[in-house]
């Protein structure tokens, strides 16, 4: 079901899914109430959407393969050097993965999701990678090319405009033997019109030097023809990779960090709550992939056991099940995640904004304190707000504030949250007109309201912006633990005294910013999530 959803876009209906997975309807309602209770997908009327928090799955793949965290920032240097998209791609059997992606803001954007699964005869990081296959990789993909031969099982990309032949195999042939004497790799408009990509591998350090990962500079033949990528960009992703590699040589061993100890507690608990409609063995058996991590790559079944709290059996037929669905893999005595996990939500999930995060929590604060609930930014000046989601309450008499609306930021209480955690350059401003009798214009002043912003976590703001409004808002956080949004609610004065405000409402925000925190820390892990 996972997979439906990720194929879909991230949302389906309830018999969408059905239709889909060819399950019956109460396998499909007990299936999503257990990954609901697990926080990985919500419920929108009759539609199943995918929630931020499933990230977590990809996530500890990509923590304990260790190459985003590592080679991510050259790619980024790249990408600003030559003011191109560049990408990171593993391999995943006849197929390739992204982890990572430094794109160029232009109208003519290029990229794929990270997580995104491409035909590896239809890239130019596939040649690299299949200069390493086995036989049976070979055979593997010439079954699934026979089979599919439209690639309609990408999803990623367009479907072939026609059915791929003998010809074209023996092109990808060629073109992987080429890859294995010049050490590069070029996609001239294979994925779709217009699309040019050159790529160069990235070796593991030590004997053998096996391919770790592929770097990719990404364009259109409208800036680069496939000639200019060789000629003039060439160079310079090599130079990049061997910055990559040597990173890959000087990196320590990591330091395991601690394993998410007793997992499988909550689950027993569910049990009890939820009955029937909760399949404990389900929930059970995911929390084994969030075992491996950043410094736990491989382990044996005595520490996937230890460290999810599953008898041994119990994770031993979690790993079974795994490796058949190829998201697992034996080395020995160990297991490690494979690129597949990506394929559980994080494509759709990865291009998820801080609004989309925010939206349904915004929805449930509404519901449950029944007044208007919104979300702003910070404009690039520091001297307005900008709101960016909001949910209104049935009122007769309720705050009027669209998506997109801008404020003065000194006199409301989004903005004084989020000027206290600004720098004092983003605090000046030309003029602060008072825009009621109780707007605070005086500069010292200004600077003592938001230093009690700063010790108390929270903003009060009475009728500074408008007479008879009365605002209260929190921070919400990145990873870093800088401001990088506010949540608040306003109503009529008449409604609420400031102290109620405190003591009603200031526990309610608060706790559902920690929950867009939560899941605004599981999706910027290894992804860029766009404020706006």
């Amino acid at each position: 079901m996972l997979r439906e959803l990720t194929e879909a876009g991230g949302t389906l209906s309830l018999s969408g899914l059905e239709r889909a997975s060819s399950l019956a309807r109460s396998t499909v309602d007990r299936v999503t109430a257990t990954l609901a209770r697990m926080g990985y997908v919500r419920f929108d009327g009759r539609d199943v959407h995918l929630s931020p928090r499933l990230m977590e799955l990809g996530n500890a793949y990509m923590s304990a393969l260790r190459l985003p965290a590592l080679l991510s920032p050259h790619a980024d240097a790249l990408a600003d050097e030559l003011d191109e998209s560049v990408s990171l791609a593993v391999a995943d059997r006849d197929g390739i993965r992204f982890i990572h992606q430094a794109t160029r803001r232009r109208a003519m954007s290029l990229s794929f999701r990270i997580g995104d699964l491409l035909p590896a005869e239809r890239t130019a990081p596939g040649p690299l990678f299949a200069t390493q296959w086995t036989a049976a990789d070979w055979q593997r993909w010439r079954e699934r090319r026979a089979a599919d031969p439209r690639d309609l099982s990408f999803t990623a990309v367009p479907p072939r405009t026609y059915e791929g032949d003998v010809e074209d195999d023996e092109t990808f042939v060629h073109r992987t033997r080429e890859a294995s004497t010049q050490g590069w790799s070029l996609d001239d408009q294979l994925i779709e019109p217009g699309l040019v990509a050159i790529s160069v591998p990235v070796r593991s350090p030590g004997p053998g030097g096996r391919i770790a990962s592929v770097a990719s500079v990404v364009s259109h033949t409208s800036r680069h023809t496939a000639r200019d990528l060789r000629t003039t960009l060439l160079p310079r992703l090599r130079s990049a990779v061997r910055s990559m590699e040597r990173e890959l040589q000087a990196a320590p061993p990591p330091e395991p960090g601690p394993p998410p100890s007793d997992l499988a507690l909550w689950t027993g608990a569910s049990k009890q709550q939820l009955g029937r409609e909760f399949i404990e063995s389900l929930a059970r058996g995911l929390t084994v992939l969030t075992a491996f991590g950043e410094g736990r790559s491989e382990l044996t079944l005595t520490e996937v056991s230890q460290a999810t709290g599953l008898a041994r059996a119990t994770a031993r037929r979690a790993l079974i099940t795994y490796e058949h669905l190829g998201l697992v893999a034996p080395t020995g005595r160990t297991y490690t995640l494979t690129p597949r996990v990506l394929s559980l939500g994080f494509p759709p999930l990865s291009r998820t904004s801080l609004p989309e995060i925010a939206q349904p929590h915004l929805a449930d604060l509404t519901s449950r304190i029944h007044e208007s609930t919104s979300l702003a930014v910070l404009s690039d000046s520091g001297k307005e707000i900008q709101y960016t989601a909001r949910v209104a309450t049935a009122r007769v008499m309720s705050v009027n504030i669209t998506v997109g609306t801008r404020l003065p930021a000194y006199a409301t209480a989004l903005g004084r949250v989020l000027l206290a955690d600004a720098s004092e350059r983003i605090r000046e401003a030309d003029e602060r007109p008072a825009l009621t009798a109780h707007t605070i214009t005086d500069k010292h002043t200004l600077e003592g309201a938001l230093a009690s912003v700063r010790a108390q976590g929270y903003a009060l703001v009475d009728e500074e912006l408008e007479e008879g409004l009365r605002s209260i808002a929190v921070p919400i956080r990145d990873r870093s633990g800088r401001v990088v949004a506010a949540l608040n609610t306003a109503m009529h004065a008449s409604r609420r005294t400031p102290r109620q405000c405190v003591t009603d409402l200031v526990p309610e925000l608060t706790a559902t910013a920690a929950r867009v925190q939560t899941d605004l820390h599981t999706a910027a892990r290894f992804t860029h999530v766009p404020l706006t």
